[in-house]
């Protein structure tokens, strides 16, 4: 019966509101927090809000949960970890055909509940981290289908974080469009700005002035469609409306190498971006060769300031996506209880970093999640999750949280992620 129930009707089935209803201009609240009015000394977080099951409301059963999208199995889970589901209500929580340690179906949650999100947020605020990027993939935005389940996601962000006094901003994935698929960015920004209101939203996250709107996945070396031609367009696009244009990446734009095309027109592009933001996740494996990265980090810095553009340097916890790719080594870089994540928060300081972008708040897919997840996960000698069963599910919010002090140089640069934590008291409510 549980299995039938996961499927159909678990954690409250609805329909998601029209695309119309959708845009409209938030008209709630807004807690005291953040000072949104620039990103200088501050800690975000990529938000992806990719997650459905189907019974949510959306059309796509579990969704970045499995790779086939029937009810999360040892034959077909997808994700690296799974969330710590303890504080989630009864309307939030999906059984799965999992067994959890009281041999009862296991659940998981939907990105579409606004309950979801909210709590989502309140951790940003309990842990002291300033906001988030909400990840918009540009690809499907013209099915009305997912562009109301990505902006159902946006919809609950925004309600969040004016609720729990944080920061937010749009950052479109440009990943996988095609030639000349650039227009559907441009088509979705005016929604967004002109019916949804949200650059005049007190909770959208601004930067010298102006809304902040990021741009990821220019310049990089793995045969994209899109141009740069078309890529400059976009920032063309976005100066006009109003915005300070943020650039995600390759690590080695400036060199214009490894994972970055070979094309001079790449760093006359970045050139015309406010900030600058290079993808590191997955490009080092541990805390010496995340040290020996400083290297690059000052050298980066130096061409900023001399374009008058500022950096913001990506950190990650860890990577691992062999339930994803079997192929793919488990445990490929080890989190080291936060260890190599907290290497990172210190060379970018100590390199002259001011702000940080921390990958991801809830990618559990790519075991780069930072939130609450469970120590002690489903078992089984068919299938893996990473667990750290020796930490609090919340240890990762706190060395994030302690990353944000660090920032705004409230607690001292200190070699081990232990003597920094004894240094903060988090959560705070």
């Amino acid at each position: 019966m549980w299995l039938w129930c996961a499927t159909m009707t678990c954690g409250g089935a609805r329909d998601l509101p029209s695309s119309p209803d959708l845009l409209q201009p938030y008209r709630g609240p807004r807690a005291a927090g953040v000072d949104v009015a620039t990103l200088t000394g501050k800690v975000m977080c990529g938000y992806q809000g990719w997650f459905t099951t189907g019974s949510d409301g959306s059309a796509f059963p579990w969704n970045h949960w499995t790779r086939d999208r029937k009810i999360p199995s040892a034959a077909n889970i997808r994700v690296e970890m799974w969330p710590d589901m303890a504080e989630y209500g009864p309307g939030e929580r999906y059984e799965t055909a999992f067994l959890d340690g009281r041999n009862k179906p296991a659940v998981l949650f939907s990105s579409l509940h606004e309950s979801t999100v909210d709590r989502h947020f309140s951790w940003m605020r309990e842990y002291g981290i300033d906001g988030a990027f909400v990840q918009r993939f540009a690809t499907g935005l013209q099915d009305d289908r997912m562009f109301r389940v990505r902006t159902t996601v946006l919809s609950h962000c925004r309600k969040a974080a004016n609720r729990h006094g944080r920061g937010y901003a749009v950052m479109y994935d440009l990943s996988g469009l095609k030639r000349g698929g650039t227009a559907v960015v441009r088509e979705d920004w005016l929604k967004l700005s002109r019916q949804m209101t949200i650059t005049a939203d007190a909770s959208y996250q601004r930067h010298r002035g102006k809304p902040l709107v990021a741009v990821w996945g220019i310049g990089f070396a793995d045969k994209r469609e899109y141009t740069l031609e078309e890529c400059r367009d976009l920032i063309g696009f976005f100066r006009e409306q109003g915005c300070t244009v943020m650039l995600g990446v390759p690590t080695r734009w400036r060199e214009l190498r490894a994972d970055a095309i070979a094309d001079q027109k790449l760093l006359e592009l970045i050139a015309l971006a406010d900030i600058v933001s290079p993808w590191t996740v997955g490009r080092y494996g541990d805390e010496e060769e995340a040290k020996q990265h400083a290297l690059t980090l000052r050298a980066d810095m130096v061409w900023c300031a001399e374009k008058k553009t500022d950096y913001l340097p990506v950190v990650f916890p860890g990577f691992s996506w062999h339930n994803m790719k079997p192929e793919a080594p488990f445990d490929a870089i080890p989190r080291r209880g936060g260890q190599f994540l907290w290497a990172q928060c210190v060379t970018a300081k100590r390199s002259g970093a001011g702000m940080l972008y921390v990958a991801m708040f809830d990618e559990v897919d790519e075991g780069t999640a930072i939130f609450k997840c469970d120590p002690h996960p489903p078992q089984g000698k068919d299938f893996r999750f990473l667990s750290e069963p020796h930490l609090p599910s919340d240890h990762y919010l706190k060395v994030t949280g302690a990353a944000a002090l660090l920032m705004r140089g409230e607690i001292a640069a200190v070699e081990r992620v232990s003597d920094a934590l004894e240094q903060v008291r988090l959560p705070r409510k």
